[in-house]
């Protein structure tokens, strides 16, 4: 009888078994009611059906997220939705058997939406100005710039400007005397005297032969001591001087206007020919030299606009020239970037950034870039508004970005699209766990 009671009314009962054993007057274990009191765990096979359900699933808040901007406290409930989802679910089994292919979306409140201060725009096609950045130095501009050097050795006698000097063209720089440049000097006076006394006689008593010889020997010398670095007014004075004026000095004068920029020697000095002792410069245009990889340089034009970013300063400029040749070391292109500085802001050496504006393009679809987010992927993706309050991250292909503006392909024109709150609606799809892409 007891177990024709066990197996029938008790598996009847469930968990009234103890309660009848006890009627019956027998003794019960005390580890056979918490038997029954607690059903037992499935085997192992079994256990995949197994599903618990925590006792206080039902108290649960599942998005209670406080949100404090602009002094406003906005305590309404976030949900992350599926497509076919009217409120947030608190199984993420269920969420999870929607399946990877379906996207979800976040729902925000009015409330929200004010305090997070979305913004949304759509799509439209536009033609962009692409802008090319690189690195540059500034280098002096060489279609400005003059050196002076002495043509034959000679020994420094006496400066007359400095480095930092602006100098005008044809003013003295530097006495220099030569021991050459002494007998050139010689040679010009001695021809210039036989000549003009030829000259008097020509008519009367000069043969043509004699007169041409004294003509090639004055022209000869005057040729000289122009090559060792004489002006024509400076060896035209020298001519119609005494014979004791031709010592060997004389002076090198500056070939333009401009500022002196090197001025590398010392008085007594013994300079060799070609040696420079002063480079002037004008330093109202300078040149930037931008290092570009090939590919980028090819979409670069003579003429096209350049901007110049050197600390807290900025510049525009232009192209000028494009260097047909790649450096060795970087494989780069140079770009010459022409920039007007008046003001004396840029100098040679200084490293600069360089932002090159290559034109308009054909029209693309855009947007500011901080509406373009990384997706955990590794790819980009924005947030399209649905319906009200409701924002999708759809996955979008970034062609380029330019002067902060972001070129994309992989939605109609018109969708609209969240362009200011994008970090707040991404950081809650990912605190509330159903991205997709974290499944």
């Amino acid at each position: 009888m007891f177990t024709s009671i066990l197996a029938g009314g008790g598996r009847r009962a469930g968990m009234r078994l103890p309660s009848l054993l006890l009627t019956l007057g027998l003794q019960v274990p005390v580890c056979t009611v918490a038997a029954a009191e607690h059903p037992v765990r499935p085997e192992r096979a079994d256990r995949e059906h197994y599903h618990p359900v925590p006792a206080d699933a039902a108290n649960r808040e599942r998005h209670a997220i406080p949100i404090d901007r602009d002094e406003h406290t906005v305590t309404d409930r976030l949900s992350v939705e599926g497509p076919g989802d009217a409120r947030a679910t608190d199984h993420p089994e269920e969420e999870h058997a929607h399946g990877h292919g379906e996207s979800i979306a976040v729902r925000l409140s009015p409330q929200q939406r004010e305090a997070v201060d979305i913004a949304i725009l759509e799509l439209e096609p536009l033609a962009l100005d692409e802008t090319l950045h690189a690195p540059g130095e500034v280098r002096l501009n060489a279609y400005g710039t003059a050196q002076v050097t002495p043509r034959v050795e000679a020994q420094v006698v006496a400066r007359h400007a400095r480095l930092g000097d602006h100098v005008a063209q044809g003013q003295p720089l530097v006495t220099l005397s030569s021991v050459d440049m002494a007998e050139a000097q010689g040679d010009l006076v001695v021809a210039e005297l036989e000549w003009r006394r030829l000259s008097k006689l020509k008519r009367q008593f000069v043969s043509e032969s004699d007169y041409l010889q004294a003509s090639v020997a004055r022209q000869k010398a005057l040729s000289r001591v122009l090559a060792y670095g004489m002006t024509q007014s400076q060896a035209k004075a020298l001519a119609g001087a005494e014979s004791e004026k031709a010592d060997g000095t004389f002076e090198l004068l500056a070939p333009q206007s401009g500022t002196v920029v090197r001025d590398a020697f010392v008085l007594g000095e013994l300079v060799e020919p070609g040696r420079v002792l002063f480079e002037i410069t004008d330093e109202s245009v300078r040149w930037v030299e931008a290092r570009l990889p090939p590919q980028e340089a090819s979409r670069v034009s003579i003429g096209q606009k350049a901007r110049i970013t050197y600390r807290e300063t900025w510049l525009q400029g232009r192209v000028t020239q494009i260097h047909h040749l790649l450096d060795e070391t970087t494989r780069t292109q140079a770009v010459r970037v022409e920039v007007p500085d008046p003001a004396h802001r840029l100098h040679p050496g200084v490293f600069v950034d360089v932002s090159i504006t290559t034109g308009s393009g054909e029209p693309v679809l855009t947007l500011p870039e901080e509406a373009v987010l990384r997706s955990p992927e590794g790819g980009w993706r924005v947030f399209v508004a649905e319906g009200e309050g409701l924002f999708r991250p759809v996955e979008v292909e970034l062609l380029y970005t330019t002067g902060g503006m972001a070129a994309l392909a992989g939605l109609p024109p018109g969708t609209p699209v969240v362009t200011h709150g994008t970090f707040f609606l991404q950081s809650e799809l990912a605190k509330s766990g159903f991205d997709p892409h974290h499944h």
